[in-house]
């Protein structure tokens, strides 16, 4: 698992080379955000390594490569860690809503928050941006407007709205449950003018204006 520091509080995780989760350091130890794939003890091994524990996961969506490893985490963390999961992908895990859609495994780990939008985790503000999942969200770090966009966009190959099928990486696209509302929350997401995208598959995006607003501009033809 290939570990790099995008920022000087968020290390970026990347695992068979095209899926990232993040560590975010915080006052109190490390926020997770997303798991990965079959990742528990590359994960475990990266906040060792930055001399903090994990005491929160949060998540943006539901989705297979992004909780692939919360049950393995949540036995090795035990109660000390806090798992906390968008409202309505956590009611498709739970089997309250039908699922959309994307690889929705099974999970022996039930969420301590189910959260909304507009809530502090942390430093990261979640921020609503439906469409790949009807619960999906995005993280913006207050401190300096780093922004998690999840699976909102990709950057394999450039920058991509996960609504429009990207030949680089096609997966997020197939997965998408409502293009046209993820192509809404890909322009609210430009509109907040992060200073770093940071994406669930592919690399960080520095000055990520011009690219956002040129994949939009693909996406909304």
């Amino acid at each position: 698992m290939r570990a790099l520091a995008v920022t000087g509080r968020i290390t970026q995780l990347t695992r068979f080379r095209f899926v990232n989760c993040f560590l975010v350091q915080e006052q109190d130890g490390l926020t997770l955000v997303d798991t990965a794939l079959q990742a528990a003890e590359q994960i475990l091994a990266a906040a060792e390594r930055l001399g903090a524990p994990i005491v929160r996961i949060a998540l943006t969506h539901g989705h297979g490569d992004h909780v692939g490893s919360l049950d393995a985490l949540k036995r090795a963390l035990g109660a000390g860690v806090q798992v906390l999961m968008p409202e309505p992908d956590a009611q498709i895990h739970a089997g309250e809503r039908p699922k959309t859609k994307g690889g929705w495994p099974k999970l022996a780990t039930a969420p301590d928050v189910r959260f909304e939008p507009g809530v502090r985790i942390g430093s990261l503000e979640a921020v609503a941006s439906p469409g790949h999942t009807s619960g999906h969200v995005s993280f913006l770090d207050t401190r300096d407007r780093t922004l998690i966009a999840g699976d909102v966009f990709t950057s394999y190959g450039g920058v991509a709205v996960s609504s429009r099928l990207h030949l680089r990486f096609p997966f997020a696209a197939m997965a998408t449950a409502d293009p046209r509302q993820n192509l809404e929350s890909a322009r609210a997401l430009r509109a907040l003018e992060p200073s770093l995208l940071l994406v669930g598959h592919g690399p960080a995006v520095p000055g990520p204006a011009v690219a956002m607003e040129r994949a939009i501009s693909r996406a909304s033809r």
